[in-house]
């Protein structure tokens, strides 16, 4: 715990971000804000290897507000570059419950007045809001006053979907990886995704894919409807500095390659 705290301290803490575009148009829609740890013995550590540590913890909270904050520059870097990339960021259940989250929020969008509505999305997962749906509602409605924009991440890995997609005031739905990755070879994997798009549609939500690893990926999500997709064919992870390359490249490029 106190080296991780020593990590956030020195600038040991870099976002990578992933790309998410339009399938079929190919446009750019944004890019999700992942965390690495440059760590000096050790080497790039992902997240799934620190996180976990510091789960429920204060120190979830300070790592939150660096990765806000972070990603907020990083819109406008880019903004100066010419290319405008709406930011998504993983936001904890108790960074989001925190008292003066949403405070905190208005008073790193106020300091930055070139971001503008829409350019920041949190995203949640479903497990966040189980202890009291009526108060995180409430939280996503001030930030969505505020210009924020919020995605249900991992939809339709947990018990209550469907409650949540109706009290929970969440834009856009990610539907999970696991769904996508047996897309090809599961028929029950394929209807489940059927149904998602579908309720996402009845709901009037936005849909996106996580997971996509190849050109079949792509196509047959199409077929079904779903058009903004993410995953390893289409980029993976990188660095900032590395994302203005990558824009270039995939522009010119006519196909999502195979992973």
């Amino acid at each position: 715990m106190l080296r991780i705290r020593q990590a956030l301290e020195e600038g040991e803490l870099e976002l990578y971000y992933q790309p998410k575009v339009n399938m079929r148009s190919r446009a750019l829609i944004g890019a999700e804000a992942l965390i690495r740890w440059n760590h000096p013995e050790r080497g790039v550590l992902p997240p799934a290897s620190f996180l976990p540590l510091i789960e429920n913890h204060v120190l979830a909270i300070d790592i939150g507000y660096w990765v806000l904050n972070t990603a907020l520059d990083q819109i406008l870097s880019w903004r100066e570059q010419g290319i405008h990339v709406p930011v998504s960021v993983n936001i904890d259940a108790i960074h989001l419950q925190h008292p003066g989250f949403v405070d905190q929020l208005a008073s790193a969008l106020s300091q930055r007045p070139g971001i503008q509505p829409f350019d920041l999305q949190l995203e949640i997962l479903e497990t966040t809001a189980l202890d009291d749906v009526k108060q995180v509602s409430g939280i996503m409605l001030a930030c969505q006053r505020l210009g924020v924009g919020f995605a249900l991440d991992d939809f339709g890995t947990g018990y209550s979907s469907l409650t949540y997609l109706k009290r929970l005031p969440a834009e856009l739905l990610k539907i999970d990886r696991s769904f996508v990755r047996d897309m090809l070879d599961d028929p029950e994997d394929l209807a489940i995704l059927d149904g998602v798009i579908r309720l996402a549609g009845a709901f009037q939500r936005q849909v996106i894919a996580e997971g996509v690893e190849t050109q079949a990926h792509c196509d047959e999500l199409l077929k079904l409807g779903c058009e903004w997709g993410q995953g390893y064919a289409i980029a993976r992870p990188m660095p900032a500095s590395s994302l203005p390359g990558w824009l270039a490249q995939w522009l010119q490029s006519e196909s999502v390659p195979s992973a």
